[in-house]
């Protein structure tokens, strides 16, 4: 994983592998973050975004921050698609990360993540993002299950 050289904003990357998508997200955060992609393969959701100039820090590498975010959206897009809770707004109540390599300028970071079990009131999920196949970040996390959600998440089947 090399680090490309750096690329002015209107030079910058944007596409996505084959059968990934813009995933339709609300809120003003992530769409300054985004966009996130998203597709399913074989009933699972796979999330990703290509790592631009606005994320990285002043290496050139991939800021700790944006892969939090990418991290806290990853468990609870994947346990919308994954389990039978229905439709519902999961707060996250608390998340690990360890951070496992860089991520250069120019990736493409892929995530997935299960769901580990679900209570009454809460969500227990893992999972892990990957550039060229290689794992660059694990993330778990307890999600609380919150009221129904009137907004899709709806990731293309």
């Amino acid at each position: 994983m090399s680090t490309p050289a750096a690329l002015s904003r209107s030079d910058e990357p944007t596409d996505a592998p084959q059968g990934f998508t813009v995933l339709p997200i609300g809120g003003h955060y992530m769409a300054a973050n985004g966009p996130l992609y998203a597709r399913v393969v074989d009933g699972r959701v796979q999330l990703g975004f290509r790592v631009q100039q606005r994320h990285t820090n002043p290496l050139n590498i991939c800021h700790g921050g944006m892969l939090a975010s990418f991290a806290d959206m990853l468990l609870p897009v994947c346990t919308q698609r994954q389990s039978d809770i229905g439709r519902r707004f999961l707060p996250t109540i608390s998340l690990q990360l360890d951070y496992l390599a860089p991520v250069p300028l120019g990736a493409w970071v892929q995530g997935d993540a299960e769901v580990l079990r679900v209570t009454r009131k809460m969500v227990f999920a893992q999972g892990v993002a990957r550039v060229d196949g290689e794992p660059v970040l694990r993330v778990s996390g307890l999600l609380k299950i919150g009221q129904p959600f009137d907004r899709a998440l709806d990731v293309a089947a």
